[in-house]
């Protein structure tokens, strides 16, 4: 590693120098502030020890401007003992550590290890992330809709503030994007954004998923766990699917809301997190409180600021812009390089209904550009829900509604799958939502 040593005494800059450099780093001395300064905005270092008293030098203010240098490098407090209290200050306000003086070479090499053991697991954070986009295709929020815009005027307006934010619409419109979109844009962007999906656990793991629990606190605990409530402490909690919460759970999450406290499952010590909340649901989660389902004071407590996502089939002008999207992406990925759709094709998309979004836009992209054998995607290249028989076709010309096509296009698929999970893997969506949607069909 490159480490800068500032400290006002030689004996001390000297005898760390020394203790890097027999370790095979390469150091460079600052006996003051302005040095110090300077030479972080000449060149890079991986680590900086700073004294917490530099002579004239305020240790904290030094350490303030060494982190807008240089934010990658972590800085590691020298201090006396009478100072750990100011040492304590200054990893709240970004330092990595401290080192009570005196201290010895073996505490030098024990911090930039664990100064080592960061580094590898950014580089290993910022590959995953690279990895994903690699793998994940993009969702462009950009549209030409006016509702989109409004909702995502909405969105971003809110983003700065510490406001919790309500994103309603069906499965599939990009909720869980657009929530990223609004962490990016907050003062929390640096911080971690966790997601909790909602409908994935049972009532007991869900509270421990959330709020973490004690060892033994039940059946399989077997060691402490910390929870997502607290891995999001500074930054942003994404709840996805909220209107399935269970009741039992819904007061803790309107603590945490209201109080900024949760309690671990089998444990009665009282816990703080700062975090800021964003939640998506495909309900009516007014319908819900009506139904006794959800609590009105939780509801009111989330729904500060709501953004509604309208579904795919509202947003007609889109979906060209979209698919060329999800086309570009599958293209690189999967090593094809089509030129685009066919006439028939961009039709066929604007007649469909897509019930399930952007991710059924996403997921029918994907199998075109798989079977794809010429220079464009053609008919033969989508479902057989976009070739219409003779039936559909004129249906399509009588103007029948949308809501009828739906109807028909699911049960279609429910026909040709084994099962109730494949169906909605096909079209996109979440088998509760494909069920809620069958029963109000009628379908079976």
């Amino acid at each position: 590693m490159r480490v800068l040593i500032i400290d006002d005494e030689a004996s001390i800059r000297r005898t760390t120098r020394i203790a890097l450099e027999t370790d095979g780093h390469t150091a460079v001395e600052a006996p003051n502030a302005a040095r110090a300064l300077r030479a972080a905005e000449e060149e890079p270092f991986d680590a900086v020890f700073l004294d917490v008293r530099l002579g004239q030098d305020d240790g904290l203010e030094v350490l303030q401007k060494l982190l807008k240098a240089r934010p990658e490098a972590a800085v590691v407090l020298f201090t006396a003992y009478a100072n750990i209290a100011i040492a304590v200050e200054a990893m709240r306000r970004g330092a990595f550590d401290f080192i009570p003086k005196p201290f010895t070479p073996e505490q030098i090499r024990a911090v930039l290890a664990r100064i080592d053991k960061s580094r590898e697991l950014r580089l290993r954070v910022r590959s995953l992330e690279t990895e994903l986009a690699r793998v994940a295709p993009p969702v462009d929020l950009e549209s030409a809709e006016p509702a989109v815009r409004r909702a995502l005027d909405i969105a971003f307006k809110a983003a700065p503030t510490q406001a919790t934010v309500l994103l309603l619409g069906p499965s599939g419109t990009g909720k869980t994007v657009l929530a990223r979109q609004i962490h990016d844009r907050s003062p929390r962007k640096a911080a971690p954004f966790v997601t909790v999906s909602c409908p994935s656990l049972s009532r007991e793991l869900l509270q421990s998923e959330l709020f973490g629990h004690v060892k033994g606190a039940f059946t399989g605990a077997v060691a402490d766990a910390a929870g997502k409530v607290a891995a999001a402490d500074g930054g942003t909690l994404f709840l996805d699917e909220i209107g399935e919460i269970p009741l039992d759970i819904q007061p803790k999450l309107l603590r945490l809301l209201q109080e900024r406290e949760f309690e671990r499952v089998g444990e009665a010590r009282v816990r703080r997190a700062d975090v800021r909340v964003i939640a998506a649901t495909n309900r009516n989660l007014a319908a819900e409180v009506q139904a006794g389902r959800f609590r009105e004071d939780l509801f009111y407590r989330l729904n500060v600021v709501s953004v509604a996502m309208p579904g795919l089939r509202e947003r007609p002008a889109d979906v060209p812009k979209l698919a060329q999207g999800f086309l570009r992406h599958y293209c690189a990925q999967l090593g094809k390089p089509l030129r685009g759709f066919s006439e028939g094709v961009v039709s066929s998309f604007a007649r469909y209904p897509w019930p399930g979004n952007l991710r059924e836009l996403s997921n029918v992209v994907e199998r075109a550009v798989i079977l794809a054998d010429g220079d464009e995607i053609g008919i033969a290249d989508l479902p057989e829900e976009f070739s219409p028989g003779e039936d559909t076709a004129a249906a399509v010309g009588s103007k029948v509604p949308l809501d009828a096509l739906e109807a028909e296009h699911i049960r279609r698929v429910l026909s040709q799958s084994a099962s109730l999970e494949e169906a909605a893997r096909t079209l996109g969506i979440n088998p509760a939502t494909l069920y809620r949607k069958r029963q109000k069909l009628g379908l079976r």
